[in-house]
């Protein structure tokens, strides 16, 4: 489901499991990471509420008009929080339009053990970063610019250039590098810094104490802070 592990977590959520005006980002008190004010619909929609409990329950049961609704419901809630991950609305939507079609797809999956506002987040996580990378890696395709008459060709920085450019890259390029020093610390930062979640709520997905949460999340807020060029933390 969402530990966001790997370039195709996206694809595999469920496992052991334009330019446009951007978000501004925002550091939730005592994170470190922005989670940023996310665009949104005008929706009154509660995500946690009971009845999307049920649609979610009939959903992985196999029943379509369930999981049509559904969709329908959370929507706006999964642009929210793609826009926690990604500057732009239209990447946003992008990866929730990805979210959206895994929820679709994988539905079967969901047991009703935790919440299924709980399960949404890996989703939306797993989704957003993959989004992330293919914004990347499409910015280092751009063919090389003429900087001066003379001067070598340059390419263009994904930072200035693209529609990922902006301090919340940073906070993705520093998560891409924890995830190869120490891959067990992402979840937790991820889920409570940019997803926003519970510490009960963690608790549940990882499986692991409330106090090895606590701390993995302390060592990757420390691992992380160096590497941030804004100043996030």
């Amino acid at each position: 489901m969402c530990p966001p592990a790997s370039a195709d977590a996206a694809n595999q959520p469920f496992g052991p499991t334009e330019p446009a005006t951007p978000a501004t980002p925002a550091t939730p008190a005592g994170t470190g990471v922005p989670s940023g004010a996310a665009p949104h619909d005008n929706d009154t929609f509660d995500p946690q509420s009971p009845d999307t409990e049920t649609l979610a329950l009939l959903a992985a049961q196999g029943d379509s008009a369930s999981l049509d609704a559904l969709l329908r419901a959370i929507r706006p809630d999964v642009v929210r929080r793609c826009g926690r991950f990604l500057l732009y609305r239209e990447d946003a939507e992008e990866a929730a339009q990805d979210a959206l079609l895994q929820v679709a797809r994988n539905i079967h999956r969901f047991e009703g053990r935790s919440r299924f506002s709980t399960w949404l987040h890996t989703v939306v996580a797993n989704c957003s970063r993959q989004k992330y990378r293919e914004l990347k890696r499409r910015a280092a395709e751009q063919p090389t610019l003429p900087d001066e008459a003379g001067a070598p060709e340059r390419r263009p920085d994904p930072r200035t250039t693209s529609v990922i450019a902006g301090s919340k890259v940073d906070v993705l390029e520093a998560l891409e590098r924890l995830e190869q020093e120490s891959p067990h610390l992402v979840a937790p930062l991820v889920y409570r810094d940019l997803c926003q979640m519970d510490y009960a709520e963690i608790v549940d997905r990882l499986g692991i104490p409330l106090g090895t949460v606590k701390s993995r999340l302390h060592h990757a807020r420390r691992h992380v802070r160096p590497w941030l060029t804004s100043q996030e933390l």
